[in-house]
């Protein structure tokens, strides 16, 4: 059974998202702001959440910064009445998996998590093996990236990711591909997602220029290995 933390204010929606999760399989704790979140984050073990953005105590968007300092490999979803762009980017930026603007329905938040925990679930299948990536050291399954002793810690999605690149190096990968096989779909949300993703690997292996991730507007992207 897979463990969802759901942080959300409204007693009724969040009631009624509960009750909803549960019918679906799934083992619902449900905090009503954010600094409940992150207590019961800190204490169970959980394999989503679900945060509303405006929640009182603790917005979603400060709840999320915390719980990837705890566990960075946990996967996140974003719940918002607002529709700013700015939100979307803030949650863009924080490496969340989903950005749900309400009102939505609730079998919608349902294929969404179910889509998100089957990517998850690549991680339990990726080869042990230590990979090496130009001058670098790739851990897939300790989400790793090393290079020269100096480890990064990879979130989940950014492990997928580079193993995705790492499996289909020196070819051009087509963007509408990429995001279905790494995000499910290719919506607007996605779309971004993945770029804010691409632009951290570039940063990540800045320090071997014969690494390259190179766009081609259009069509979609190489992962170069000399």
């Amino acid at each position: 059974m897979k463990h969802i933390l759901l942080a959300e204010d409204d007693f009724d929606f969040g009631s009624i998202l509960k009750q909803y999760l549960e019918l679906h399989g799934y083992s619902v704790v449900w905090a009503q702001d954010g600094k409940e979140a992150l207590q019961v984050f800190s204490e169970k073990q959980f394999h989503i959440c679900v945060f509303d953005v405006m929640m009182p105590k603790m917005d979603g968007f400060t709840l999320a910064e915390k719980v990837i300092e705890i566990n960075p490999e946990v996967p996140f979803v974003f719940l918002t009445a607002k529709k700013m762009k700015e939100d979307k980017i803030r949650g863009l930026k924080l490496g969340a998996d989903d950005y749900i603007v309400k009102p939505f329905e609730a079998d919608i938040l349902v294929l969404r998590l179910q889509n998100i925990l089957k990517r998850s679930q690549r991680i339990e299948t990726i080869r042990e093996e230590v990979i090496t990536i130009g001058n670098y050291k790739f851990e897939a399954t300790n989400h790793c990236l090393t290079l020269h002793g100096e480890r990064q810690k990879l979130t989940e999605k950014e492990t997928v990711l580079i193993q995705y690149l790492y499996d289909h190096k020196n070819t051009m990968i087509k963007r509408e591909n990429l995001l279905k096989d790494v995000w499910g779909n290719d919506d607007f949300f996605s779309g971004r997602s993945m770029d804010v993703f691409i632009s951290r690997l570039r940063k990540y292996f800045k320090q071997d220029n014969k690494i390259k991730i190179e766009s081609v507007r259009g069509v979609g992207l190489t992962f170069n290995l000399e």
